[in-house]
């Protein structure tokens, strides 16, 4: 998966699709057809708006409330509504292991408290990734969330965790330093991990 492609200056635009409080990973990634290729899936993606899946457009952003992506840990969450062609997905506060989970997959998701209150459906949004500042371009209000750590601003402007992955290894900066033949396994760390 790949970053969305930002505007001049690494800002989003978009249109925003509204959600409640409490959005879980289920009805982001229903159970009877994670399994199944997209395009099987896609019209079940967030079906507490039928209309959603079927209308969203490339660069739309979604507006949450609290703890969206809350429950089950499903990496299809973020991926489906990434393939969906959603930008990016800004709310008051994101359920833990989703957060991880997209910011693994280059798929930018900001906590900005006062958010939800401040955007109505439909609203054309600005998102500075860097900044995590996000301006309303129909009210002119401007909130600031919290910024990504340099790491994980990163990991989306690379493409993702795995892209690092492959980055670090082609660069031999993982294993016993020597560059990687492809195919090639990564040797085990010389020295066992202590765990707290």
């Amino acid at each position: 998966m790949s970053a969305p492609v930002a505007e001049e200056g690494g800002v989003l635009r978009g249109r925003v699709w509204k959600f409640g409080h409490d959005v879980d990973t289920d009805v982001m990634a229903p159970w009877g057809v994670i399994a199944r290729p997209f395009e099987e899936r896609r019209g079940h993606v967030l079906k507490i708006r039928p209309e959603f899946a079927a209308e969203v457009a490339p660069g739309d952003l979604i507006v949450a409330g609290r703890n969206w992506g809350c429950g089950s840990s499903r990496e299809q969450a973020p991926e489906n509504l990434a393939l969906l062609g959603v930008a990016a997905v800004v709310a008051e506060s994101f359920g833990r292991i989703y957060f991880r989970n997209a910011i693994a997959q280059a798929f930018p998701n900001v906590a900005c408290p006062g958010i939800w209150e401040a955007t109505e459906d439909g609203d054309e949004l600005e998102l500075d990734l860097a900044t995590a500042t996000v301006s309303n371009r129909r009210t002119g209000a401007v909130l600031v969330g919290q910024p990504y750590t340099s790491e994980m601003l990163s990991i989306i402007e690379s493409g993702g965790l795995l892209e690092v992955l492959r980055q670090k290894v082609a660069a031999g900066e993982l294993g016993d330093g020597e560059p990687s033949v492809p195919g090639t396994p990564v040797p085990p760390p010389t020295s066992p991990r202590s765990t707290p």
